[in-house]
């Protein structure tokens, strides 16, 4: 028997891989479609999917279906993937953990992938205080560990939240996201003791970060009242909202309100951290210190992993054997999850989000240019957005963001949609994403555009 060394594996899957969009059948493709039949019997309707072409192989920017139709993936799995599908490094990393342990479940024999995890994310999250981690499974499970944290430190119980927020699935985490289909609706009752504020919405709103601040602070205030609230969970920059980037000067009025009135101030990065906009989290963008991270998605390269890390006083609230789950800080999830880490530093992968948004806001701006549905360009690195409104009425034009979806998906790019509205298209291309396929990809949704 011949050894063979996993990035060799690596580099054969990505062999099979081309780099750029294919397209040789309709799409769906035959055999998509013949899986989307079993796909009908078997998984249950509430688990849709918006492209029904499935997929077989990827790497770096671009997967491949089982029809051999090659697409740009704009999406990342939801800003999984950012460093790249089938990363060599990181798949080199899960196949040897893979072969070493598997499960130890932590919370009974613990193992050090977890221990170096923890350890990283101490080092870069923002603040140069002692922190300390909890890793779970998922971006819902980190929500709701962050909550249960803040309340064990803080003796209350109410949990703020902003207008247009994503925060999960679960119980909890269905209560404190804003929109309620298909995300809420006829899943309830909820968990009680969240409270709901306006965000900053510059575009609509139309008012400073201050102005916007004094707003979510005064809803606070008197809806809840400062004294009964445990923590305030806010994306820095919110992701199934639409990637609404906050007036300058929101966020840290927030916290300072937080700081002063006892309440621990937690960032959900589960989409916008792990390089994602250029910075390690972007919180680092507007001036944030949390008390509280939360992260998720691009973390373990693909693999199932999240975390809590902040401030050690509020992270050792817990008693003993108060935090933790079955499979929560996998050892394969976390020697991927290294490998992340190892991989931006090394490669100088931060400087990747920054080149993306060189190359893709400047596009985006001429689109906008020629085509009055647009409406609005924002956010950072490579987390960017649209949203198409009616240039007469300013009504959302959810239908035209679906329509250019689905015509991109049968030309090879594969895009996501967001907003409250439905109106927004958002973009997270990996990192890996060269600038020749994001331009490609643009000429594509620009003929799409009315």
């Amino acid at each position: 028997m011949v050894d063979v060394h996993p990035s060799t594996l690596a580099r054969s899957s990505a062999s099979a891989v081309p780099t750029e969009r294919r397209i040789v059948t309709e799409i769906p493709g035959p055999r998509s479609v013949e899986l989307h039949a079993r796909r009908l019997a078997a998984v249950s309707a509430g688990a849709s999917s918006a492209v029904p072409v499935y997929l077989a192989r990827g790497h770096g920017a671009i997967v491949v279906d089982v029809d051999d139709n090659a697409y740009i993936d704009l999406g990342s799995g939801i800003g999984v993937t950012t460093i790249g599908h089938t990363d060599d490094d990181v798949v080199a990393a899960a196949q040897e953990q893979l072969a070493d342990l598997v499960h130890g479940m932590f919370t009974i024999t613990p193992y050090e992938p977890y221990v170096r995890v923890a350890e990283l994310l101490a080092a870069h999250t923002p603040g140069d205080f002692a922190k300390k981690a909890l890793l779970v499974n998922s971006g819902a499970e980190a929500v709701e560990n962050g909550v249960k944290i803040a309340r064990k430190h803080t003796g209350r119980q109410g949990v703020a939240v902003i207008d247009h927020a994503y925060h999960g699935r679960t119980n909890l985490t269905m209560a404190m996201t804003f929109k309620n289909m298909p995300y809420r609706d006829g899943f309830g009752p909820f968990a009680s003791e969240i409270y709901r504020a306006p965000n900053s919405y510059p575009l609509h709103d139309g008012l400073s970060g201050a102005e916007a601040a004094a707003r979510t602070i005064a809803y606070l205030d008197k809806s809840a009242g400062a004294a009964n609230l445990a923590c305030l969970v806010v994306e820095p920059i919110q992701g199934e909202g639409g990637f609404v980037v906050p007036a300058d000067g929101y966020l840290p009025a927030l916290q300072e309100w937080c700081t002063a009135n006892g309440i621990v101030f937690i960032a959900d990065e589960i989409q916008s951290g792990m390089a994602r906009t250029g910075r390690w989290f972007a919180s680092e963008h507007f001036g944030l210190v949390p008390d509280l991270v939360l992260s998720a998605k691009g973390i373990a390269g693909g693999l199932p992993l999240a975390a809590v890390v902040g401030r050690a006083e509020i992270m050792d609230a817990s008693h003993p054997g108060g935090l933790g789950g079955t499979f929560g800080g996998n050892p394969v999830a976390c020697a991927a999850s290294v490998a992340v880490f190892e991989a931006i530093e090394s490669r100088g992968l931060l400087a990747e989000g920054a080149r993306i948004e060189a190359t893709l806001r400047p596009a985006l701006e001429r689109m906008r240019a020629t085509h009055p549905v647009i409406a609005d360009v924002r956010g950072i690195g490579a987390m960017l957005a649209i949203e198409l409104n009616d240039p007469l009425s300013g009504e959302p034009r959810a239908d035209v963001v679906a329509a250019i979806a689905a015509g991109a998906a049968n030309q090879g790019v594969l895009l996501l949609t967001a907003g409250t509205y439905g109106n927004v298209i958002r973009f997270l291309p990996s990192l890996a994403i060269t600038d020749e396929q994001l331009l490609d990809a643009v000429s594509v949704i620009d003929a799409l555009l009315p």
